[in-house]
């Protein structure tokens, strides 16, 4: 589990997402990282290492002291960056189910370990110096660095850390407290700088220290001191010890962060190329739109576009045509976000599997794609796309060894079939073919449709479906969706509603259908508990309400798997699984970063595979921003 320093969960091509996507990509909650140490005099029986730092599989790619090989170890420091978000903010405490976090309100945070762009399941030391940790990796210690220090120039201790984890722990989000009380058996201070993490005995250790090591560290001092509480709204920012500074805010409209030129670790070797702006400015819009035409006048100066329409129809605006603004296309190796049409399984009439498949029947990709997307797109399938993780074909030996001790607990066809594939239509908006098959699901589910079109069950209720959606930019997609569902007999409607609805009917389950973004990290853990696992159905991370016996016991082989194959062959499995219930309706991605920005802005050659990084590494050329503002190009 990673915590995403948006505190956010990503996204790829959502509006209200288009700022979120851009960092490193977290996992769709607020979870955890990465924790390492032991003292070898406290354990000498045990073989102990000592490193500074740990793969879940095979070894690490970069030494204590190299620098990352996809930066410009020698780019300038200066100048802003700016990018939109949508809507607006009421708390800097993105840690809380209240209010509406601002964008980047854990950029100042910082945990003991951190990962990088270009591996997979690797973690070095940030916050620590080094970690010590057995064979079995049953416990870790992690040392401190003596220089590491909060922005206010007091020191990072090992008590500050066993505070952020009890923190964490009393105070956060239900179902991480849960994954981490499984987890961590205690954690001891050893000493101010040593602190070691036990781990449960019967608990899968494959990336706990991963996980413990991710977590984001608070100053003890300040949250006592303030009285902070994590569950409250507040919109006093953190103490941390990270590269950035809370500047400051309008509220709800505008937050502006500022490179701390006294932070601790501007000499680490990792950190050489890295937080290169002077200033990172958020710029909020109540649409899309707005947003679009702010980005043309230069109100804001970084856009990773998320618009097909605007991406292909709408950057001839004259700051582009003349060379002011840049528009590129760069690899994206992420894993889809697995952005799809969530179906509420919390509502009763959606507890028949197929109501939700005729539902899925309905909507039309391929018509979409052509009249709406100007073929940018490729549709989602898996929870795992664009990746070796995904299900295919029939399932494989190895796969059905973990399925048939299942199968009494499978939905139908996981065994002997090809996993579930979003449906195809064809040409017209409304398939014919798939509106006899959807109107035969609904028959025999009960659903028959009565003389004014419309469907209803024997108690003679309607089969009403609410589309929630807060961007009107998104209504061009909803609609045509809507209007298939209408002609099948069902009683769909749109409702917009504004980001602080959406954010409030979103934590209470009060929807039916709304779009949201289930893909999965490449290196899946403990994670997949908070999106899939039945305990966890009471937080928003598991939208679509899962209750499933045979996930959560594929899900624990897949926590306890010890090497690569095991992790692709579980989480096959599970994809399978997933898709067999039909609780979405996938929509689609593309592999690549749809950017502009005005050309002030550089990036190195080759950025690595999972990161656009523009916020971390990509630098400030002031040649080129002075001859942009001389030329008026710029607010």
């Amino acid at each position: 589990m990673g915590i995403d320093r948006t505190g956010h969960i990503g996204a790829q091509s959502r509006p209200d997402h288009a700022l979120t996507q851009t960092l490193s990509r977290g996992v769709a909650a607020v979870v955890a990282a990465v924790v390492l140490g032991v003292a070898p005099a406290l354990h000498a029986a045990e073989d102990v290492r000592t490193a500074h730092g740990i793969s879940t599989f095979g070894d690490l790619k970069y030494g204590p002291d190299a620098p990352l090989d996809y930066v410009n170890l020698d780019a300038p420091k200066g100048g802003e960056i700016s990018e939109w978000a949508f809507g607006g903010f009421d708390t800097m405490n993105p840690y809380t189910i209240k209010g509406r976090a601002a964008a980047l309100s854990t950029v100042m945070l910082e945990g003991l370990m951190e990962g990088t762009a270009d591996e997979v399941g690797a973690a070095y030391c940030l916050l620590c110096d080094t970690i010590e940790y057995p064979e079995d990796r049953s416990w870790v210690i992690f040392t401190l660095r003596p220089e590491a220090q909060f922005s206010d120039g007091s020191p990072v201790t090992a008590a500050d850390v066993q505070f952020s984890y009890e923190t964490f722990l009393a105070k956060g989000l239900s179902s991480f407290r849960a994954v981490l009380a499984q987890q961590v058996e205690s954690a001891e201070v050893l000493d101010e700088r040593r602190i070691k993490f036990s781990f449960k005995a019967d608990y899968p250790k494959r990336d706990l220290i991963q996980s413990v090591g991710g977590l984001p560290v608070f100053s003890k001092a300040d949250f006592e001191a303030k009285g902070r509480d994590l569950e409250a709204t507040s919109l006093d920012p953190f103490l941390g010890s990270g590269p950035y500074l809370f500047d400051r805010m309008d509220v709800g409209t505008r937050i502006i962060y500022r490179r701390n030129p006294d932070y601790w670790g501007r000499d680490l070797p990792k950190n050489r190329g890295r937080h290169n702006f002077d200033r990172i400015r958020i710029e909020y819009f109540g649409d899309y739109d707005a947003a679009f035409e702010g980005f043309k006048g230069g109100a804001y100066t970084f856009r990773n576009e998320a618009s097909s329409l605007i991406w292909a129809t709408r950057y001839d605006f004259p700051a582009l045509l003349n060379g002011w603004v840049k528009k590129d296309e760069l690899a994206n190796g992420n894993v889809a976000s697995g952005q799809a049409y969530i179906i509420n399984l919390r509502r009763e009439k959606f507890q028949d599997p197929r109501v939700r498949e005729a539902i899925a029947l309905m909507f039309n990709f391929e018509w979409s794609n052509a009249s709406l997307f100007y073929g940018l797109y490729e549709r989602v399938n898996s929870f795992w796309e664009n990746s070796e993780l995904e299900a295919t074909g029939l399932p494989s030996p190895e796969e059905l060894a973990i399925l048939e001790p299942l199968a009494d607990l499978l939905p139908p066809g996981v065994l002997d079939q090809e996993p579930v594939m979003a449906p195809v239509s064809g040409e017209r908006q409304l398939d014919r073919k798939n509106l006899r098959r959807a109107s035969a699901l609904l028959d025999e589910a009960g659903w028959a449709v009565g003389n004014d079109g419309i469907r209803r069950n024997e108690k003679g209720e309607t089969l009403r479906v609410e589309m929630l959606n807060d961007s009107q930019t998104f209504d061009r997609v909803f609609n045509p969706f809507i209007e298939n569902l209408r002609a099948l007999g069902v009683d769909a409607t749109l409702n917009r509603v504004d980001d602080a609805q959406m954010t409030n009917r979103t934590r209470s389950h009060d929807f039916d259908i709304l779009t949201g973004h289930l893909g999965q990290d490449l290196i899946p853990g403990s994670e997949l508990l908070q999106v899939f696992g039945s305990e966890s159905t009471g937080d928003a991370f598991n939208l679509m309400g899962l209750q499933s016996e045979a996930v959560d016991q594929i899900i624990t082989q897949i926590i306890a798997a010890q090497s690569s194959e095991e992790i692709k062959v579980g989480a096959r499995a599970l994809d399978r699984v997933l898709r067999a219930y039909r609780f979405w309706v996938p929509q689609w991605y593309k592999d690549t970063h749809t950017v502009a920005y005005y050309d002030m802005f550089e990036h190195p050659e080759a950025l690595p595979p999972y990161a656009l990084g523009e916020l971390d590494f990509w630098w400030y050329n002031a040649e080129k921003a002075a001859k942009l503002k001389a030329a008026g190009a710029l607010n």
